[in-house]
């Protein structure tokens, strides 16, 4: 640059050429370029060479091969550039190089961006919900979690959901629990083509499935299902997965219940809601309100989303439900009972009345015990409690081999305590070295009474007028 200056500023004043050249040793070639400013040094044209092989055959033949890859839509199986070299050899008797092949298919791969019409949506017309996947830690244990999004197309306002399955009974959890989130339900809802909503076909020619069809007919909205590979079709609830990632479980969360992520969910959900999204007038949570009031009420009678069967508790008092057993009070061993299985739980109900709770598992052919249901049985067969197994399944190695040194009663005292006031209470009592009549001591109320009772006096007089009466009769 400096010599560019040099050149201009000795042309303007008069000298020549072969002068200036001589004066700053550049080739008067050089001078002679620059000196009337016709060109300036930072101007440099461009090369681009183009090959003379490609010939009209073989650019035909390559943009055979990339519109095969896209009709196909495999994505793992797609042409390289090396294979498409590979063939034009083999069956075109190509000639040239590699190098020249890989140059124009990557000039035939640049990515024009689509071009996309902007949408909008009037309060409670629509919601768009979708599946993600992520991480978290469960009691200590890294594991794969489903996340369930929706979102409202007016407003913006999100509501994340975990589950440990994308099975029928989550998805349905899911909605209804949406529902009753925003208080009310959208007139349509887009989601893709998952088999936990469409039985077969796709977009517009999909066939619900049947439960939840009578959902979509319970609640009153028009289900809309995406074509396939068309994520912007629901492109508000496609952010909303990544969103939910990258903004609530980062740091990965280490939660002991689903209960507690939820809660976590939820609270990242609602603060969201101070946010105003670029090109909205006003912020989320005051155009929630707006389309909160435009949505269509909640029926009054709550889908059930259960998937219910009923059998028999069999004679170790537990019930089958999806390859698992699940315990229940030893006093209905033989009744018929019903299940209902939720997204992540399991209810066991007897003469319509709740008689087990379980965290559902999915594990298979695993049994769930509760040590509560069993105390009574226990009671009445005191020997069998180092090998029962609802006692190995409850409690930690360490407070196994404590109770084989304690006689019976109090092995049972333990065992109760560990009902009344917790497993991780009586464990943590143990090894901190508290006696378990301490515990008992906490546990039980004081029977003294501490009020004041004044008896008032009686009048025995009118018995005794009474006796004198009916002698005189």
């Amino acid at each position: 640059m400096e010599d560019y200056a040099e050149i201009r500023r000795l042309y303007n004043s008069g000298i020549s050429k072969r002068t200036i050249a001589k004066k700053l040793g550049i080739s008067r070639n050089t001078v002679d370029k620059y000196c009337q400013g016709a060109t300036a040094p930072w101007n440099r044209k461009e090369y681009s060479r183009q090959s003379t092989i490609i010939s009209d055959e073989v650019m035909d033949f390559i943009r055979q091969c990339l519109e095969d890859d896209e009709r196909e839509g495999v994505r793992k199986q797609k042409h390289t550039a090396k294979r498409i070299f590979d063939r034009l050899v083999d069956e075109c008797n190509f000639t040239g190089g590699e190098s020249t092949v890989r140059r124009t298919v990557n000039q035939l791969k640049v990515q024009v961006q689509k071009p996309f019409i902007p949408l909008e949506f009037s309060p409670g017309e629509a919601l768009q919900i979708d599946w993600g996947i992520a991480k978290i830690y469960l009691s200590g244990h890294k594991m794969d979690i489903n996340l369930f999004c929706a979102r409202l197309c007016s407003s913006d306002a999100p509501i994340v959901f975990a589950f440990e399955k994308q099975n029928e009974e989550s998805f349905l959890e899911a909605l209804v629990r949406t529902f009753q989130h925003f208080g009310g339900v959208a007139r349509r809802v887009f989601f893709d083509n998952a088999k936990v909503a469409v039985k077969e076909g796709f977009g517009s020619r999909a066939i619900k499935q049947a439960r939840y069809a009578a959902l979509a007919a319970h609640y009153g909205f028009e289900t809309v299902f995406c074509n396939p590979a068309e994520g912007h079709e629901k492109g508000l609830v496609e952010g909303l997965v990544g969103w939910a990632r990258r903004n609530i479980l980062v740091p990965i969360p280490k939660v002991e219940s689903f209960e507690e992520l939820d809660t976590q969910l939820l609270d990242r959900c609602n603060r969201y809601l101070d946010h105003t999204v670029r090109g909205k007038a006003s912020s989320v949570g005051i155009l929630l309100k707006i389309e909160k009031a435009a949505l269509m009420k909640l029926p009054s009678y709550v889908f059930d989303t259960s998937c219910s069967i009923n059998t028999y508790v069999d004679s170790y008092c537990t019930i089958r439900f999806d390859t698992n057993n699940y315990s229940v009070p030893v006093s209905h061993c033989g009744h018929e009972v019903a299940v209902k299985g939720y997204g992540t739980k399991v209810v066991i109900y007897y003469c319509n009345t709740v008689i087990a709770k379980h965290n559902r598992c999915y594990g298979k052919k695993q049994t769930i015990y509760e040590l509560a249901h069993y105390l009574p049985l226990l009671e009445r067969r005191p020997r069998s409690i180092l090998n029962a197994k609802p006692v190995r399944h409850a409690l930690p190695q360490d407070i196994l081999e404590w109770l084989a040194t304690l006689p019976v009663k109090e092995m049972m005292k333990a065992l109760n305590l560990c009902v009344e006031l917790s497993i991780n209470t009586v464990v943590d009592a143990k090894r901190q070295g508290i006696p378990l009549d301490a515990l008992c001591t906490k546990q039980q109320p004081s029977n003294t009474i501490n009020d004041v009772i004044t008896v008032k006096p009686i009048d025995l007089s009118r018995y005794d007028r009474m006796l004198r009466n009916g002698a005189a009769l």
